[in-house]
């Protein structure tokens, strides 16, 4: 495996966490990483939210599909465990409060515990992708099947999460959580295209 798929989440740890968001215009607008990353986002359903994120890459290494996948893949899992944290948080006080939102929120909560697993598990099969064959390794299409399936059901937990939040009763805590959540999803879904751009090389 790449030495840059073990370093990428804690690289996004430490800079996420110091900066909170991702600014691309701190990074060489011209850089070749930065125009590969932009056209590569170009193929994603969220493009702007893709170079954003990845843009935190643009003075890296990231020159193939596979790093690419790799590193929009630890976006999603830091994104979902950064949400799955603060509605931890979030849960407690509402029950403390014994706030009528409570059980919508736990409900979210266990959806959202579901797809942190579910991308960990896609990180483990993005891994073993690279090593066919090996003690455990297995065919190639098995993992990439795997991946899709993993990744398509922390979209879709993300999802249900979100409808156990209704509009119609929509305050200012919902609305912060449901924007988290609908990131989450947006990150997977934008590692899932890439993903299939990296897999296609395994295509017969």
């Amino acid at each position: 495996m790449n030495r840059l798929g073990l370093s990428i989440p804690l690289l996004l740890l430490s800079i996420l966490s110091i900066s909170g968001t991702v600014e691309p215009a701190r990074f060489a607008r011209h850089s070749r990483p930065r125009a590969y990353i932009e056209t590569a986002c170009t193929k994603t359903l969220y493009p702007s939210l893709c170079t954003q994120y990845l843009s935190v890459f643009a003075n890296s290494t990231i020159q193939t599909p596979q790093q690419l996948a790799q590193a929009a893949l630890s976006v999603s899992l830091y994104k979902a465990l950064q949400t799955r944290r603060f509605m931890l948080k979030v849960v407690k006080e509402l029950k403390a409060m014994k706030s009528k939102d409570y059980q919508a929120v736990t409900d979210c909560l266990y959806q959202i515990g579901d797809s942190v697993d579910q991308l960990s598990q896609s990180v483990r099969e993005l891994r073993r992708l690279e090593h066919p064959g090996a003690a455990g390794g297995g065919d190639v299409f098995w993992h990439v099947s795997n991946f899709e399936t993993w990744v398509s059901s922390a979209m879709t937990d993300a999802s249900t999460c979100v409808d156990e939040l209704p509009g119609k009763d929509m305050n200012k805590l919902k609305a912060v959580i449901k924007a988290k959540v609908l990131n989450v999803a947006q990150t997977a879904s934008n590692a899932l295209a890439l993903f299939h751009r990296y897999a296609s090389k395994h295509k017969p």
